[in-house]
C-alpha cells in the first residue's frame, strides 16, 4: 500500500523547544495509507537498524515497512508498506477480536513474540521463507484470572545484551493490578523459572508499551485518557537491576505530554541506538481507525549527562 506521510517538525504545539527534560526531540510524521485497513498500530520495533520495522494491530495484522530518513537522520517518510493477516496454530489467518487483539511485539533471533489481550496468549513466530509462521503459544507465566479482559500485556521486551535481564522476555500489562493495587509484570528469563514482579501504579496511566535501553533500563510507555483533559502520554524509566522476584519497583518519569503536544494514543515503543551511542526512543500512536484520531511516528534522542557531571 502506499504510505503518505506529513512532517511532525517541533513537539509542542506553537512552540519552537526541541528539549525537553534528557529527551531532545527528533522529528516525526504524521502517516496516512492507500489502504482502509491500515491504522490500530498496537506494536511496533526495528529490525534492521533504524529503518526496516515491523509492527503489530490489535485487528490482527502484521505491519511491514521502512522508515526512510533525511540527512540530518530525521523521519522523513515510509516506504514499502505492507500489512499481512497474523496466522494462528493451522496457518489460517486469525479472526475475530476476541484471538486477534494483538497488543505487543518483541524481536529476537530472527523470530518475534507477540502478546493478546482478551484470549491472553503470548505466542511464539519463526520467519520461514519469508512468511512468518506460528510456532508456539503459551499463557503468561501469571494466574490467568487475575488478568483483566482487556487489560493483559501490552508490552512486551527482550532483555538487551548489557541489561541484568539479557535474554529474558519481560512483559508488563496495560492495567491488571496485584493485591496492593500495582501493575502485574513477568519475567521468563532464558534459562531458569520465571517469576512475577510489580510496576508501581502511577495515577491514571495505563503501561501501553516497553523496551529496553542499550544500557539494559526498561522504559515504560504509558497512557491517560479521559472527557476533562483528553490524552496524555508518559515515558518511565526503571532500572533492571530491581527486577527481582516479586519485587514492586518504581521509576523516574522521564516525560509527560498531554494535548499541547504532538501525541494521540501512543501505543507503540522501540529503542535503538545511534552511531554515536546515544539512545534513539521511536514511539508510533494507534488511530482506532477514527476520523478523530492520527497515526504519529515521533522520535526522540535520550541525552542523558555524562558520566563526569554525575560525579562518576
Amino acid at each position: 500500500m502506499e504510505a503518505r506521510t506529513r512532517p511532525i517538525t517541533r513537539f509542542r504545539i506553537g512552540s519552537d523547544d526541541m528539549r525537553f527534560g534528557d529527551l531532545e526531540f527528533a522529528g516525526g510524521l504524521e502517516i496516512n495509507a492507500s489502504s482502509r485497513h491500515f491504522g490500530a498500530l498496537s506494536g511496533f520495533r526495528f529490525v534492521e537498524g533504524q529503518g526496516r520495522f515491523v509492527g503489530v494491530t490489535d485487528t490482527g495484522f502484521w505491519v511491514d515497512g521502512t522508515l526512510v530518513r533525511d540527512a540530518d537522520g530525521k523521519p522523513a517518510a515510509i516506504g514499502e508498506l505492507a500489512m499481512t493477516a497474523i496466522a494462528g496454530r493451522g496457518g489460517a489467518p486469525i479472526t475475530g477480536k476476541w484471538q486477534a487483539d494483538a497488543e505487543g511485539i518483541a524481536a529476537h533471533n530472527g523470530g518475534f513474540w507477540i502478546s493478546f489481550e482478551r484470549e491472553h496468549r503470548i505466542a511464539r513466530y519463526e520467519t520461514d521463507g519469508g512468511e512468518r509462521r506460528w510456532q508456539a503459544a503459551a499463557p503468561p507465566p501469571v494466574p490467568l484470572h487475575e488478568l483483566r479482559r482487556n487489560r493483559g500485556f501490552e508490552g512486551i521486551a527482550i532483555g538487551t545484551k548489557a541489561s541484568a535481564l539479557t535474554g529474558a522476555l519481560v512483559g508488563v500489562t496495560e492495567n491488571s493490578l496485584d493485591a496492593d493495587g500495582n501493575v502485574m509484570a513477568f519475567v521468563r528469563p532464558a534459562t531458569g523459572e520465571p517469576f512475577e514482579f510489580s510496576v508501581t501504579k502511577r495515577d491514571d496511566f495505563y503501561v501501553t508499551d516497553v523496551d529496553f535501553m542499550p544500557d539494559g533500563d526498561l522504559i515504560l510507555l504509558e497512557r491517560r485518557f479521559n472527557v476533562r483533559d483528553g490524552v496524555a502520554m508518559r515515558l518511565r524509566r526503571i532500572d533492571d537491576a530491581e527486577i527481582t522476584s516479586r519485587a514492586t519497583i518504581d521509576g523516574e518519569i522521564l516525560l509527560e505530554a498531554d494535548m499541547r503536544f504532538q501525541i494521540d494514543n501512543m501505543e507503540g515503543l522501540s529503542i535503538t541506538e545511534d552511531d554515536d551511542g546515544v539512545a534513539r526512543l521511536t514511539i508510533v500512536s494507534d488511530d482506532n481507525h477514527s476520523i478523530l484520531q492520527r497515526s504519529l511516528l515521533i522520535e526522540f534522542r535520550y541525552l542523558t549527562p555524562p558520566a563526569d557531571a554525575l560525579g562518576g
